[in-house]
């Protein structure tokens, strides 16, 4: 009856033996752990799963103390390769059983760094909104003034300081609406997020010739609802950002990697969605700066001494357009951008 009620849990169980041999595990163990029991059915757990804190070491104590334990936010690397961040309980039965719990702990810390995320993306928009009214105001009136100036002028070369003063104001007020992201209504349609990669593989082809672009695609993605003409901007800013990084510090072989999967039963934020579409872009660059990372995002910060700063954070805009969002792993010689874009419409 307890093996039954076992396995209509949510929570992974697992029941070991004395030697650390996996004897039984309830369904979500195995969808957790991705093994069958059948298959696994008295290896040592140790053996399919490896732990930062050697968990071998860590069962075997509990079992000689005949003690409970428990880990928070463990780091377990499956057989697959896979990493998954866990809450887990060892609780010895007998001398001859323990039992472990094993709780997931990756959504609720991805809803907690998407939500914070996504705050800190409103809070600069609302900045940004004010800074662009404050600021264009009296741009307007320079503008203003500058032309006026110029039809009292007769010596040509006096109106060519004017007609360099409107030319600037003109470039601060293009530089200020593009801190706000794009500037139109986003045109819903079904797209194929392949089309839209090609497109911006062929720009940057002509652009870098030097760089070696990769493509892994999952020919099986359904087409997407979404703006082509604004997602084709926001993957190429994050391309050519990978790319400018890669030629600027003069990487040895730059190679960039086009891939796309199908992530099913994804949260975005706080919501699930059933199947989700993830554009990863690789690069073999330099790596992000430390200092960086938490606001990459942000308008007006670059790594690069000739970067404006606006590219990825008009590629986040985009992103919050379609409920999707971009996140960002990186280590020297090897940066990873994921854009997440919902594969179903959403009915507001």
């Amino acid at each position: 009856m307890y093996q039954r009620l076992m396995e209509h849990l949510t929570t992974a169980v697992l029941l070991l033996d004395d030697e650390l041999r996996l004897r039984w595990m309830n369904p979500a163990a195995e969808a957790l752990l991705a093994i069958s029991l059948t298959r696994v059915r008295g290896q040592p757990l140790p053996a399919l799963v490896s732990h930062d804190n050697a968990l071998g070491e860590l069962l075997g104590k509990a079992r000689d103390e005949f003690h409970p334990f428990t880990q928070r936010e463990a780091r377990f690397t499956l057989s697959t390769g896979e990493l998954l961040t866990v809450d887990y309980t060892v609780t010895p039965l007998t001398v001859n059983e323990l039992l472990m719990e094993v709780e997931p702990r990756d959504r609720l810390l991805r809803i907690s760094r998407e939500e914070a995320l996504q705050t800190r993306q409103e809070t600069i928009k609302v900045l940004a909104r004010g800074l662009a009214h404050e600021v264009k105001n009296p741009l307007g009136g320079i503008r203003g003034a500058a032309q006026l100036l110029e039809r009292d002028l007769e010596d040509p070369q006096l109106t060519e300081f004017t007609r360099i003063i409107i030319e600037e104001v003109d470039r601060l007020r293009d530089l200020v609406d593009s801190m706000l992201g794009p500037n139109r209504v986003s045109h819903q349609e079904p797209m194929n997020i392949h089309k839209v990669l090609e497109r911006v593989r062929s720009l940057l082809t002509v652009e870098q010739p030097e760089v070696r672009i990769a493509r892994d695609y999952d020919p099986s993605l359904p087409d997407l609802i979404g703006d082509e003409s604004q997602m084709i901007q926001a993957i190429l800013n994050v391309a050519r950002n990978a790319v400018e990084a890669m030629t600027e510090t003069t990487t040895a072989s730059p190679r960039l990697v086009l891939r796309t999967r199908a992530r099913r039963q994804f949260t975005l934020g706080a919501e699930r969605h059933r199947l989700v579409c993830e554009v990863t872009i690789i690069d073999n660059g330099p790596g992000i700066p430390v200092a960086l990372r938490e606001t990459l995002f942000y308008p007006m910060v670059s790594g690069r001494a000739e970067g404006s700063g606006l590219g990825l954070s008009i590629a986040q805009s985009i992103l919050h357009q379609h409920q999707g969002l971009i996140e960002c792993d990186s280590e020297p010689g090897h940066t990873e951008f994921r854009l997440l874009i919902p594969l179903e419409k959403r009915h507001d």
